[in-house]
């Protein structure tokens, strides 16, 4: 387990790594092979008043005439110890992990992104548990009631769940339980330290709109997993040997039927960071997913940047979470 564990961190590492270079040139590199000169670029930090003085400043500052290799190390470098931008007689400190300043409010990336991240994984880690446990505990219930009642009214609210878009089931959500029934508050954003309830009474609609999709996913294919699981001749042989029920369906039953949920968790980690992006516009929360939007609409290469850097970290953490948990789940995973 312990030498598995370090094989996913070194590749964990390396795929950082990967991304970083890869998604720096995406943003600094493909504007001068589009036709896009250093003048260009530094001319979206002077706004509308563009003086020679003021390019060369802004040029001189951000190494915008220095080679790409030499751009990316500084980036890298910024990241680990932080950096200094110098801009005429006056230098400006951005201290680690500094990942540049915005084209467009001269604010540290960084700060921008502690700024919105919070709403962000709020919403997506809470509607990743939320489906989790709703999932597989209603593809658990379906398979063993396998032609009830529950389990056709389950299926059909999973097959509404994967028909209906993210954004009709928000609206329609905010318009019953804030408007029509006013059951909750509409939603708006509260910080966790300053009051945990309100934080979590604002965010159940944005919860429950993001995790209907993903749960109703989970609930087939639970039901699925565990219908073929507790067929199998070791269950039977457990039920044989006397073992409690519970055991057999929890221990037995549901751990085989979980691995292939688990994998595909893993893979829909990136997919919930793009449903979050569409549920923060449904119920207008600024979070990472607004701000990716307001980069790449006004050309902000360094937000853009910044946000893409901390999704692919989010989704590499959570992918590393999902590896040791596949692992704990199936022990012949330990040889791999």
């Amino acid at each position: 387990m312990i030498r598995y564990i370090i094989r996913r961190l070194l590749v964990a590492v390396l795929l950082l790594a990967i991304i970083s270079l890869v998604t720096f040139g995406i943003f600094f590199l493909l504007p001068k092979l589009a036709g896009q000169s250093t003048d260009d670029l530094a001319a979206r930090y002077l706004g509308r008043e563009v003086t020679p003085e003021g390019l060369a400043g802004v040029k001189a500052k951000l190494g915008l005439d220095d080679s790409f290799l030499v751009r990316y190390w500084h980036f890298i470098e910024g990241i680990f110890v932080g950096t200094d931008y110098k801009f005429g007689t006056s230098v400006t400190h951005c201290p680690a992990p500094c990942m540049g300043f915005s084209y467009r409010t001269n604010e540290p990336v960084f700060d921008l992104l502690l700024d919105r991240a919070p709403i962000t994984f709020s919403i997506a880690i809470g509607a990743a548990v939320l489906w989790l446990l709703a999932g597989v505990t209603i593809g658990v219930v379906s398979a063993l009631r396998r032609g009830s009642a529950f389990d056709r009214g389950a299926m059909s609210m999973a097959l509404a769940g994967v028909s209906l878009p993210m954004f009709f089931t928000g609206l329609v959500s905010i318009f019953l339980f804030c408007r029509q029934f006013k059951i909750l508050p509409t939603p708006r954003y509260e910080a966790f330290l300053g009051n945990p309830a309100t934080w979590a009474q604002n965010l159940i609609l944005p919860w429950v709109t993001l995790a209907f999709l993903y749960a109703a996913m989970y609930a087939r294919l639970t039901r699925a997993g565990m219908l073929e699981t507790m067929g199998e001749d070791y269950i039977r042989t457990a039920r044989a040997k006397g073992l409690p029920e519970r055991d057999v369906i929890v221990r037995h039953g549901l751990r085989s039927a979980l691995t292939p949920i688990i994998t595909i968790f893993g893979l829909d980690i990136g997919l919930l960071l793009g449903g979050a992006v569409i549920t923060e516009t449904t119920f207008s929360f600024a979070g990472l997913g607004q701000l990716m939007l307001q980069g790449i609409t006004r050309s902000d290469l360094p937000v853009a940047l910044g946000v893409t850097m901390a999704t692919g970290l989010f989704v590499i953490v959570a992918n590393l979470v999902v590896d040791i948990l596949y692992a704990v789940a199936d022990p012949r995973v330990r040889l791999a």
